[in-house]
């Protein structure tokens, strides 16, 4: 029997994996706290449903950066699809196409930026971690610019690698045949060798630059005429920033949980970034999100939308394209039906006396 919710496609997941390839996905930093909590958090937030509405005719669609999605759940940025499937991004980028989202592409892929940005023609952003060689940095910034890429995804909670113990346990590496493609060119492609723990932890240690400032947001401005997303804001000082700064959304997320371990679930921390924004730019959240009452309270939180990434994983391992696609029209059947148990017909009725 299919998957019938991604709780299950987890399950299925876990079965086809490689262990090591399903730790990595699946492990947060240390003790898992936030890891949990990002789940748990959703489930202690009750929806004060309304009645007597006229739900019979919905649009579940938003806009984001400009940008009309069918519905206010985008793929977020994950690394290394070829552990799950062979086809990896590829896979990824056609199922967010055929769903009518948006796929944010990480640099730590298995497959090159134009490869995936070339086999669908759905909207795509590019994460973007910046390295301590400036050039390579630039680099992909110009292919993602060069590769239609419609916003640049800055990744700003990473100054030092999170300790996953899972992958240190597992001296976690990729496969041969399998390295970070996108920086191949710059001949940064690979783990560093003959090191024990995690590979990837010691590769972050060695390429991306640990001293960023608000100063480096205003230098990446500078070369390029993309709008930069800023992913891993939770405190509402840093967004209020991030807006002086020029950001043109933020994402609340805590990486999954894999950075620090007791930072806030993200849906508690969306509201407060939400009321420091105060509306100038749109606010997204990653983390948790596992059914469609959670991009619901996410939403009716301040939210334009949610990025879901281990799902679209479990999908992918479970049956490549087709499971990534399935994963995200199961949540939009979700979204759809509690967008109208709770009374709304469009996106815009969700607010926040849903959640009180």
């Amino acid at each position: 029997m299919d998957p019938v919710n991604l709780a299950e496609y987890e399950d299925v997941a876990r079965g086809k994996l490689a262990r090591e390839a399903y730790d990595y996905y699946a492990g947060g930093a240390n003790d898992g706290i936030t890891l949990r909590a990002n789940v748990e958090a959703y489930g202690k937030l009750p929806l004060y449903h309304r009645v007597l509405r006229d739900v019979a005719a919905r649009d579940t669609s938003v806009e984001v950066l400009g940008e009309r999605i069918s519905f206010p759940v985008m793929v977020a940025p994950t690394a290394f699809h070829r552990l799950a499937c062979a086809h990896g991004e590829c896979a990824t980028a056609r199922a967010a196409a055929r769903a009518g989202t948006i796929m944010v592409m990480s640099t730590l892929s298995n497959t090159v930026i134009e490869e995936v940005a070339a086999v669908a023609d759905g909207p795509k952003w590019f994460q973007l971690y910046i390295y301590k060689d400036r050039g390579a940095t630039l680099d992909l910034v110009r292919r993602a610019e060069e590769s239609g890429c419609r916003a640049l995804v800055l990744t700003v909670d990473t100054a030092l690698w999170g300790r996953r113990e899972a992958d240190v346990r597992n001296n976690f590496t990729l496969p041969d045949g399998l390295t970070v493609a996108n920086l191949a060119a710059h001949a940064k492609q690979n783990f560093p060798a003959g090191l024990a723990g995690s590979g990837l932890a010691a590769y972050a240690a060695a390429m991306l630059d640990p001293s960023l400032t608000w100063k480096d947001l205003e230098w990446l401005h500078g070369q390029t005429k993309l709008p930069v997303v800023l992913k891993g804001v939770v405190h509402p000082d840093d967004a209020r920033a991030a807006v002086e700064h020029g950001a043109a959304a933020v994402i609340v997320s805590n990486h999954g949980g894999r950075q620090l371990d007791s930072s806030p679930a993200t849906i508690d921390a969306l509201p407060v970034v939400a009321e420091a924004v105060g509306g100038k730019v749109p606010v997204l959240v990653d983390g948790g999100v596992r059914r469609g009452t959670d991009v619901i309270k996410a939403l009716a939180l301040g939210a334009r939308a949610v990025l879901i990434g281990r799902p679209i994983l479990w999908g992918l391992a479970a049956d490549g394209e087709e499971g990534a696609y399935r994963v995200l029209e199961l949540l939009k059947s979700e979204f759809d039906l509690a967008m109208a148990l709770c009374g709304a017909r469009t996106v815009g009725e969700i607010n926040r006396p849903l959640v009180m």
